[in-house]
């Protein structure tokens, strides 16, 4: 193999595997934020209305937040301060599919009118994810092939790299 060509193959497996295992760590380190620090709630599984996203393996979820004060906006029961001032206490209806759900198939449990457990960002409510029990192992399995498929691609890309040199 010419040394131009090991370099430049090196380099694409290093940029590939380095942004694959930044990815998987992100989305990690994202879900057991939500999942910590979240809302839970209950969702329903909602009928694609698309015919391109029942071919999505993450399922489309409907929710209501809870209920936050939110000073004059919103829609909700309005409550009266002890400092005299009304504020509004919102509830929004989300529309979302939840994130780090990555099988190639949509789980045949998840289907249209099934609850799931999730917890939600309630400073961005569009950001759910589902919970560890409702997620099961396939969620870890994946994010270890993932890992793996990154950490490949730095193998191989400092085998070539060695090889050029």
């Amino acid at each position: 193999m010419e040394t131009t060509t090991a370099t430049v193959g090196g380099a694409i497996l290093a940029l590939f595997g380095g942004a694959l295992l930044l990815w998987c760590a992100a989305e990690v380190r994202l879900r057991h934020r939500v999942r910590r620090r979240g809302r839970p709630a209950v969702a329903t599984v909602v009928a694609e209305a698309d015919a391109h996203g029942e071919l999505d393996s993450a399922p489309l979820l409907s929710f209501a937040t809870e209920p936050s004060t939110v000073g004059a906006q919103g829609v909700g029961a309005h409550t009266a301060h002890s400092s005299g001032t009304l504020a509004v206490e919102a509830c929004e209806l989300v529309l979302t599919r939840p994130r780090g759900h990555t099988p190639l198939r949509r789980p045949p449990r998840l289907v249209p009118g099934t609850s799931v457990r999730i917890a939600y960002d309630p400073r961005r409510p569009g950001l759910a994810v589902l919970a560890p029990e409702e997620s099961g192992p396939r969620t870890v399995v994946a994010d270890l092939l993932w890992t793996a498929l990154g950490l490949g691609c730095l193998a191989a890309a400092a085998l070539l790299l060695l090889v050029a040199a």
